[in-house]
């Protein structure tokens, strides 16, 4: 918000304002009395005489000089007017999403699963953008995009309302989706690149180890911010019986310490989530790491003044002297 007002170059110059008032009071006790000085032999003629208008306004030059004065001070004093402010510009990340959708993910320990719950949570996620480029990486056994970078939010959406756990033959290849999400980013000129990881399991397919995946990432300025997918011990799974859906309890299996070094290796974070409530904090609390970058310049424009106070002087003290060669010359 711009912020407006004035202010003078030289303040102190404006102390000089003080000889105005000290002007006007010497004329008026001294030099009015020594004018006045002039001998006559009989003082009723004086008394009796009319004063005449040039009389009674005799004092009129004065009153100009002592405001050229004041307004030739004042412009000294180089007053000036300004306004100030910031413009803000913003540049967008670009952020690789990349999903897991293998079986493990159809795990009830999240409602009503967790690969329901991560599409939902990354919906919201994706709805408060506004200037990023988002790309969506989905991995099981192999990895592939979805969808490339983009800021059509809208055909993103739209793109991860159709994954399912099922569409890549199951298996978790950590390392491949890494890769492919690095692919993506690696020619982005954007300052800021991100990858969030969700995953629940332990990488047991691809072709590269999700560590030297984290290597190519850190190469290319690529964060990755890795989070596992699911609540401590054991979580309810659902298994197709001959007698309808069933589900059992099955260890959580998450490996940590992997994820841990992807993320620290490429100056990321690794987070656990354990219910929708923690995987929604988690993205907010991405959200505030990766905000968008803002540059602030603050500016300052000034507007000199002064030239219409040195003309208000300069104007006065003409009229002062003018008066004084013409109409207060000399009193009758």
């Amino acid at each position: 918000m711009p912020e407006f007002g004035s202010e003078f170059a030289y303040p102190w110059v404006l102390a000089g304002l003080a000889i105005v008032p000290l002007l006007a009071a010497y004329r008026w006790f001294f030099g009015r009395k020594r004018e006045m000085s002039v001998v006559f032999s009989n003082m009723n003629r004086v008394y009796d005489r009319p004063r005449g208008w040039r009389e009674r306004l005799a004092e009129t030059p004065v009153l100009f000089r002592l405001l050229a004065i004041a307004a030739l001070i004042v412009a000294l004093a180089r007053p000036q007017t300004f306004n100030s402010g910031e413009d803000v510009t913003t540049e967008g990340i670009d952020i690789v999403v990349a999903l897991d959708i293998s079986g493990s993910m159809k795990a009830m320990d999240f409602k009503p699963n967790r690969l329901k719950a991560a599409k939902e949570i990354t919906d919201e996620f994706i709805k408060g953008r506004t200037s990023d480029r988002i790309g969506l990486v989905v991995f099981a056994r192999s990895a592939f995009t979805q969808c490339p970078l983009t800021l059509d939010y809208s055909a993103l959406r739209n793109l991860l309302k159709d994954v399912y756990s099922g569409m890549i033959e199951d298996g978790t290849a950590i390392g491949n989706a890494i890769a492919n999400g690095v692919n993506r980013l690696k020619d982005s000129d954007a300052k800021s690149k991100a990858m969030i990881l969700l995953t629940d399991g332990v990488s047991n397919a691809g072709e590269v180890d999700p560590l030297t995946a984290a290597e190519i990432a850190k190469n290319f300025d690529v964060r990755i911010y890795a989070v596992g997918v699911g609540t401590r011990g054991e979580a309810p799974y659902p298994y197709q019986t001959p007698f309808g859906l069933q589900t059992r309890m099955v260890p959580v299996e998450i490996d940590e310490p992997t994820l841990k070094r992807v993320a620290e290796t490429t100056g990321g974070t690794y987070f656990r989530a354990t219910s929708n409530k923690k995987l929604e904090e988690i993205y907010k609390e991405i959200d505030s790491m990766e905000k968008t970058r803002i540059s602030v310049t603050s500016y300052r424009n000034k507007s000199e003044l002064f030239y219409g106070w040195l003309f208000l002087g300069l104007a006065f003290l003409a009229i002062e002297l003018t008066l004084s060669k013409t109409v207060f010359r000399t009193l009758p």
